[in-house]
């Protein structure tokens, strides 16, 4: 028999595995669902065969003893299909080992609050006779609201191998918390993901050795936990701020937790407390970008900075006078060379006076200068030139003459096509208008004159040509196809394939039914029963009376899911062929329908290929056969690979099974105002 287990997986025919969290050992640990009380559990498993199997069994009915709500319960253990797995309470928080990981070591009256209260859960184990045997930061969780829950109790010393534990053994992993809380590091005997802390030689450095302002009380609890030479007995007490009584040092657990809460003082708000120091860890948080201010107005004053040119080495004698006798002034050169003699020279500040001015090194062998600023700024670049001005209309012709001529003083005027004519105008026309401009014929005319400076555009005449061949051709084309449809032929001339006779059923209307009997159909429920007083609502033609599910706190199928659906069932009366159903659907939110036809009503949840499937929001339509229909917000399919005609399926009982119901504010539900069947 398989011993593996994997995702969706159910155990026991109620505990539906949902995420892998750990892997060891041959053991797991996953996060579950019970299916029968809806709720998350943890689920440890291992093979049956494995030999730690017995020992996790005992383990489990032991702390099964031990009522207290910050222990984590025992909720089930068993041992079948190759499996034994212990079922626990589930809880969320952070553990320990990852709050001091990603925070640091907390606040020294934080940690001896969460210390104490492990230590007074433990204190209520040890007075029932149960040890926890492996009392590490991974088994310590603190929730949202600063709450401790202990992780484990005997049943993970078991699923590690480790033989029941003793008192002493967790005493000695409450110090190690105390350690761990207060310096981030791990001296306690069982394993840990925590850095180990530090020794010097075979002994453990203190908390005050290892972080500094940890309190002294703190440290002499954790030495005297560590060191077997500095441990009191039970019953022994040292002198505190408050004298505590005898019951509160009945054991080492008590004891502990009583000093840790004597130094914490007063507990209002520690719990609070304690939650604010848990990180934000994978938290989705706004990030607020910091406000731009505006720019500040440009200063042109800082523009006018000259070049100032470097020193050279044969100068230096003279920049040194110079410098002394002005030490705020200094003769320069343009660009690093030396002026004429003729040239007044420029007095300008010294860059050494202004070292923080900004500027571009220009680097010329040894030496460097800085390239400034432009003084004034460029010219503008040169206007652009204005286009020739055209006049929009011809120019008159003088005499009165018209702009066109006819057809005969064109051809009468192409004498003058080498000059002007006597009155001056270009030859071919007044196109274009400018003067001296020669034409080269009238387009409206018919006739083109070509001269050196105007040549004839080529190809024109052969594509009115063509033009002229593609219009014949397509005239000839439409009198042929008049020809073949005129004979009763196809447009290629072609016989026409007989057409199939088309039967009266399937030509005939589907028209609604008026007397069908519907019911609620909930095979998977306790009573079968789903809303039953509000279902005659679907049939009664008013939308603004409906019929809903109950509503689910999770979605339909999936690992999570309570159950596979649910529906209803309608009685046609006798065996009737199906065209479609309309199922109209009140409120927001998508739903999908499945529909089955069938001779007899069914007993259990529809089983094989629905004849149709519709999903979306308002009205659906369910078309069964191989054909797909499209609803006001939705589409219905029916199984097929063709795309013919919808094909109507012969059958008394119609089945209209939800799959998915839509998301409301506290859970899933569907609400159905109407539902009209179709049929002949």
């Amino acid at each position: 028999m398989p011993t593996s287990t994997r995702s969706g997986d159910v155990l026991s025919g109620r505990y539906r595995l949902i995420d892998l969290l750990s892997e060891s050992g041959g053991g797991r640990f996953w996060r579950a669902r019970d299916t029968v009380l809806e709720r998350f559990v943890a689920l440890h498993v291992i093979p049956e065969s494995d030999p730690r199997a017995p020992a996790l069994l005992e383990a489990a009915r032991t702390s099964a003893a031990v009522v207290d709500p910050r222990i984590l319960r025992v909720l089930d253990a068993k041992a079948e299909d190759g499996h034994c797995f212990v079922v626990n309470e589930w809880g969320t928080g952070i553990s320990l080992d990852i709050l001091v990981t990603h925070a640091g070591p907390l606040e020294a009256h934080n940690a001896a609050w969460l210390v104490a209260d492990v230590a007074d859960a433990l204190a209520q184990a040890h007075d029932a006779g149960v040890t926890h045997g492996r009392l590490n930061p991974e088994n310590v969780l603190i929730d949202g609201y600063g709450a401790v829950r202990i992780i484990g109790m005997c049943v993970d010393a078991a699923l590690h191998g480790l033989s029941p534990g003793d008192v002493q053994g967790d005493l000695d992993d409450l110090g190690g918390l105390l350690y761990c809380a207060l310096t981030g590091t791990w001296p306690g005997p069982s394993g840990s993901i925590v850095p180990a802390a530090p020794r010097e030689g075979d002994c453990f450095l203190s908390p005050r050795q290892v972080r500094a302002g940890v309190p002294k009380p703190l440290d002499l609890m954790w030495r005297e936990l560590s060191d077997p030479a500095l441990r009191r007995p039970a019953s022994g007490r040292r002198t505190t701020r408050r004298r505590r009584s005898d019951a509160s040092e009945a054991s080492g657990a008590h004891r502990i937790a009583a000093e840790l809460l004597d130094f914490v003082g007063d507990p209002t708000h520690m719990q609070e407390s304690l939650a604010r120091a848990i990180p934000p860890i994978n938290q989705i948080r706004p990030v607020w970008l910091p406000a731009m201010s505006d720019p500040l107005p440009h200063d042109a004053s800082q523009d006018d900075i000259p070049v100032v040119p470097p020193v050279r080495r044969g100068d230096a004698a003279d920049t040194d006078d110079t410098a002394a006798g002005t030490p705020e002034q200094a003769d320069v050169s343009d660009a690093g060379t030396d002026l004429p003699e003729d040239q007044p020279r420029t007095e300008v500040n010294s860059v050494a006076e202004v070292p923080t001015e900004a500027g571009m090194p220009v680097f010329q062998g040894e030496d460097v200068t800085w390239l400034r600023t432009r003084s004034t700024p460029p010219p503008p670049p040169p206007p652009f030139e204005a286009p020739p001005e055209r006049p929009l209309f011809a120019p008159d012709p003088p005499g009165g003459r018209a702009h066109r001529r006819t057809g005969a003083t064109d051809r009468a005027d192409t004498a003058h096509v080498g000059g002007p004519d006597d009155e001056g105008r270009p030859p071919g026309g007044y196109w274009p208008w400018e003067a001296g401009a020669p034409l080269v014929g009238d387009p409206l005319v018919g006739e083109e004159l070509e001269t050196e400076e105007h040549p004839v555009v080529p190809g024109r005449s052969w594509l009115r040509l063509a033009m002229a061949v593609g219009l014949a051709l397509l005239v000839l084309c439409a009198v042929a196809v008049a020809f073949n449809l005129g004979r009763g032929r196809t447009l290629l001339g072609t016989e026409n394939d007989a057409e199939p006779e088309s039967s009266p059923a399937a030509t005939a209307s589907p028209t609604p039914l008026r007397t069908v009997d519907v019911r609620d159909f909930d095979p998977f429920g306790e009573d079968g029963a789903e809303n039953p007083e509000s279902v005659p609502n679907v049939l009664d033609g008013d939308v603004s009376t409906t019929w809903n599910t109950q509503t689910y706190k999770d979605q339909f199928g999936g690992p999570r899911g309570l159950k596979d659906g649910v529906g209803l069932l309608l009685d046609l009366g006798e065996v009737r062929e199906v065209r479609e159903v309309d199922v109209r659907l009140a409120g927001p939110g998508e739903s999908t329908v499945e529909l089955y036809v069938s001779d007899e009503p069914p007993d259990g949840a529809p089983e094989g290929e629905p004849a149709a499937t519709a999903t979306g929001a308002g009205r659906l339509t369910l078309v069964p056969g191989p054909s797909t229909t499209e609803g006001d917000a939705g589409d219905s399919t029916a199984p097929g690979d063709d795309g013919s005609s919808a094909e109507a399926l012969s059958g008394r009982y119609v089945v209209l099974w939800w799959t998915a119901l839509p998301k409301v504010p506290d859970g899933f539900r569907a609400e159905i105002s109407e539902v009209v069947v179709r049929a002949q």
